[in-house]
This record gives structure tokens, sequence and C-alpha cells, in this order.
């Protein structure tokens, strides 16, 4: 009796038939960590669907999605007690750190394989306003793959830091993109984050809000169809309580034992109907949470 919901679940990166040579890139994940890979693995997928909301052509999502498995390749040369590090880095790490982008841009530009796909590993940290690195770029500058891959990857990078268990709550982490996607003063007209991509990732969120109503909406109904079981045997208690005739007793008694499931006892299954009374709400509350959530992002400017 347990769900749980995957973030990444509802993905069109399955639509893609990727061929040997891609298949190949995306094999390179293998040699990360596996907090790092998995991160790749959820940046891709975001990119994907934010190329899609963009309506970008399919071999430019193509592109644009293994460009995003392969953007932190370079963390394959970070030392580990810089990049596993549980707090927060001194200046000197977050230094180290940020050449990861460099070391991915040449460690892709060496294999001819990888060189196509340079772009992501060089440019997701670039913002818009030049206050990104490695190389300070601006907007025009910038390539549009780098300009999605960013979004993608700073709300992943929260989302996972936060470790949310539904999208309840999320619209605060949209909020924090917003933030970044505006002028810090009057001297420039840009944020990091290019607005129109991150308005897309509303559309990505809430899509995925949706689905995950679905997705509890579904268990919820299961819960439902036991708890109407459960009030059919505590029925047929009563009745069988109720009853003077030992042949009518034992009828009653019968039909509780017929509808008692595995595990289930005489004796313990209200415990067990308990617990479903309680998943029941709680499920329903999440749902409920959801659609205030998806409420919440419909109003949020960019």
């Amino acid at each position: 009796m347990s769900y749980e919901f995957d973030f990444y679940d509802k993905t069109n990166l399955k639509s893609y038939n990727l061929n040997e040579s891609m298949r190949y890139q995306l094999n390179m994940l293998d040699q990360l960590d596996v907090f790092t890979r998995k991160h790749c693995e959820n940046v891709a997928s975001l990119t994907c669907r934010l190329c899609e909301q963009l309506h970008c052509n399919k071999n430019f999502t193509e592109y644009c999605t293994i460009c995003a498995y392969l953007h932190d390749i370079g963390k394959l040369f970070i030392p580990s007690n810089i990049l596993q590090k549980p707090g927060k880095l001194t200046d000197e790490e977050y230094e180290i750190m940020k050449t990861h982008t460099t070391l991915g841009y040449n460690m892709c530009m060496k294999d001819l394989k990888l060189r196509p796909y340079a772009a992501g590993a060089y440019y997701h940290h670039e913002a818009l306003n030049g206050s990104g690195y490695p190389q300070g770029l601006t907007k025009k500058d910038i390539p549009y793959e780098g300009q999605i891959i960013r979004v993608a990857d700073e709300y992943d990078a929260i989302v996972s830091k936060r470790q949310y268990k539904s999208h309840i709550g999320i619209s605060d982490t949209l909020k924090i993109l917003i933030e970044n996607a505006q002028p810090k003063d009057d001297t420039s007209k840009l944020g990091k984050n290019n607005p129109l991509i991150v308005r897309k990732l509303f559309k990505v969120v809430i899509e995925d809000i949706e689905y995950e109503i679905y997705a509890t909406g579904k268990y919820v109904d299961e819960l439902q169809a036991e708890l109407k079981r459960f009030e059919q045997i505590e029925k047929y208690k009563e009745k069988m309580e109720n009853s003077k005739k030992e042949k009518d007793k034992n009828y009653y008694l019968e039909g509780m034992k017929m509808l008692l499931k595995k595990n289930e006892t005489l004796e313990n299954y209200q415990s067990f109907y308990e617990e479903y009374k309680t998943a029941y709400a709680h499920r329903k509350a999440i749902i409920d949470n959801l659609y205030k959530e998806i409420k919440i992002i419909k109003k949020l400017k960019v």
C-alpha cells in the first residue's frame, strides 16, 4: 500500500529513436557518480520537454537533449571531496567547481563523437546579463541550447536540493527562476535566465502536476475501493452482533471472512482499515494542494 511519484516519469525522451552514435554519448554518463548522472538525466528530460514547448524542430530538440545529457560531463575531473561536499563550498573550491564547464568542453572537443554536443558543457552556466561563466557572455553570444539547458539545470538543482516528494510548494522554486530572469538593476535590461524559457517551464511543471493529480487520483480510487470493502465488513460485523439466530451469525461471519484479503484476519482487519483511511485522507489532501499549486503557478509572471 505505497505510492511514490517520480517527477521525471512523464517524459517524451523515449519517443526519439536514438541511433548507435547517440547511445555512445549517453553511455558517457556511466562514468559519473550516481547523483550527477541522475541530475544529467533529469536536465535532459526537462530540456527535451522545454524544446517541445518552445516548438523547436525534432532535429534541434534531439541535439539539445544530447547536449543536456552531457552538460555536466566535466565533473568527471572535479575532486570528489569538492563535488560531493555536503556543505557550502569555499571561494577556492567554487572556483575549482566552475572549471567543469571548460573541462567538459575540452573533453567533448577531443572526442569526435562528442564534439557536436560540446555546447551543452560550455554554455549552461552563462547568464544573459553577463554574470555567468566561464566567459561572462551576454545574450547575443549565448547559443539558444545553452539558454534552455541553463533553465532546466537550475530548476532541477533546486528541486533535488529541496528533495520534493510532490509538486506541493514547487511554485517557490519557480519564483527563484523568475527572480533570476529579472534585471538586478537599471544598468541592464536582462536577468540571468531567458524569460520565455522560464514561462515554458511553467507549462512543463503544470503538465507534471496534472499528471501527478491523475496518478494520485488513480491510487485514491484504489484506496476508495478498499475502504468500501472494509465498510462492508463492518456492516456484516454489526449485523452478526445483532443477530439472534446462530445460523444468521454464521452467515455474516462467513461473509466477513470472504471479504478479507492476504494478511488480514478478523482480529486485525480494523488496523488495516485505519491505515487505508489515513492513506486516503492524506492522498486527497495532496490532490487538493496540487490544484492550489496550479492556481498559484498560473498567476506567476515573468
